[in-house]
């Protein structure tokens, strides 16, 4: 008789999501000059599409 793998539990709530989201909001506006703000604000953009 095979068992089947447990289904893998998540990670972060919602509300992580959502505080997550704010943190880099804020760190975004922080290294606005710096080239790697355009990574950073896509990353924003991923996050609010998850939580």
């Amino acid at each position: 008789m095979t068992k089947e793998p447990q289904r893998a539990r998540a990670v972060f709530s919602t509300e992580d999501f959502d505080l997550m989201k704010e943190a880099v909001a804020s760190y975004v506006k922080q290294i606005a000059d710096d080239p790697r703000s355009a990574k950073f604000s896509n990353l924003y953009h991923r996050l609010g599409r998850l939580g």
